[in-house]
């Protein structure tokens, strides 16, 4: 067998919503196709990823270095000991072939995008569910029937009151969630505490809340946030200021004795290890971890960040795979993970789960399509189609 085509495209996500720091209103993303010889009921297998949202598409380095790379490269040098399917990880080395260290975001999330989509068709080829598959390989053949699941919302909006952010928590509650996530840094803090409290006042006994900065603040906001914060009971505050600034994710670690979380601007297992060694997070405090697989190499090096956790005592409950769609969703069961996120109508086609999907007490139960089981997404599925056919 063999990959006989590898296609990409950018596509806008056309979205108003704004977090702290800025707006979706450029943003586009990658979504690859990866086509195979291998035929199921008439047509070939194709194996398909988007690189997530948050970053920008990135087909040039696809086009320019990673996907010759693979087209070149021997057939049966990708196979894996059967030879009768795909090996992500000799594909991983293929890409990362006369790569010079360091420069991680630069080369990551093609390449994570790529891989993911090329375990997207092993999935296919072995007619099991992406979840099945990685559940096999990373979890000793454990795998949940459900997994945990939060919702992040709370966005600014044009023209927002305390009454429509209400609101919006009222219909994730309403479609099952027992964990809200909500921005905050876009107003001044006295604002943004009040909006803090408006979403509290209308919270169940059973429901729990996050927020997330992502990533706006320096030194005195961070610290001033992180005090008064403190008085909410939250699940988490999530990036409190810039991803690589260590030092004062310590500090803010100092001052503020609830959980954190923070990785999903990490793109390498050498940045989260840094993160671990001296970021002040602490599994023992409940912590989270939130690193995006498909743009940070992909899954067989997301592995590799697990287990580097691990030696460091950090449980798989401690991680939160980024991304809120089908891809962390397989990723969140198949490793076992604390749970994965959801962002339900906001990024157009590329957010959320299958049409079919729903979450009960906060948990959402696992699909058997093979693959990651974009089929059961009718818009994203259209797309993905297109590009393969």
């Amino acid at each position: 067998m063999r990959i006989t085509a590898i296609r990409e495209t950018a596509i806008p996500l056309k979205s108003t919503l704004a977090n702290s720091g800025f707006d979706f209103s450029e943003m586009t993303t990658s979504v690859v196709a990866v086509i195979t010889d291998v035929m199921r009921d008439g047509k070939p297998v194709a194996g398909f990823a988007f690189n997530s949202t948050g970053r920008y598409a990135c087909g040039a380095q696809m086009r320019d270095r990673f996907i010759p790379r693979i087209l070149k490269a021997k057939p049966e040098s990708l196979l894996d000991d059967s030879g009768m399917n795909l090996d992500p990880a000799k594909i991983l080395a293929v890409m990362m072939r006369n790569e010079k260290s360091g420069g991680h975001s630069e080369r990551s999330v093609g390449i994570g995008t790529i891989e993911v989509a090329v375990w997207d068709a092993v999935a296919k080829i072995a007619g099991k569910p992406l979840h099945r598959v990685l559940a096999d390989r990373y979890s000793g053949d454990k795998l949940p029937g459900k997994v945990f699941c939060y919702v992040g919302g709370g966005w600014y909006t044009p023209g927002e009151t305390h009454k429509t952010v209400q609101d919006e928590m009222r219909r994730h509650l309403d479609a099952g969630y027992t964990m809200l996530k909500m921005k905050v840094g876009g107003l001044p803090l006295a604002d943004d505490m009040r909006r803090v409290e408006a979403v509290k006042s209308i919270l169940p006994n059973y429901a729990t809340l996050a927020v997330d900065a992502n990533c706006k603040f320096g030194r005195d906001d961070a610290l001033a946030y992180a005090k008064a914060l403190r008085a909410y009971n939250l699940r988490w505050f999530e990036e409190p200021c810039d991803p690589l600034d260590y030092a004062l994710l310590a500090e803010v670690a100092s001052v503020y004795d609830a959980p954190l979380s923070t990785g999903e601007n990490l793109f390498s297992t050498q940045d989260v290890e840094n993160l671990t060694r001296f970021g002040g997070l602490k599994p023992e405090r409940n912590d989270v971890i939130q690193v995006d697989p498909p743009q940070s190499y992909g899954i067989v090096q997301y592995a590799r960040t697990v287990d580097m956790l691990a030696r460091h005592g950090w449980p798989r409950s401690g991680l939160f795979p980024h991304g809120g769609n089908q891809m962390s969703l397989a990723i969140a069961a198949g490793f076992g993970l604390g749970g994965a996120e959801s962002y339900p109508g906001v990024f157009g086609p590329f957010a959320g789960y299958a049409d079919d999907a729903k979450v009960e007490n906060g948990y959402l139960t696992l699909s058997d399509r093979p693959g990651i089981g974009f089929e059961g997404q009718a818009a994203l599925y259209r797309i993905m189609k297109d590009l393969a056919a």
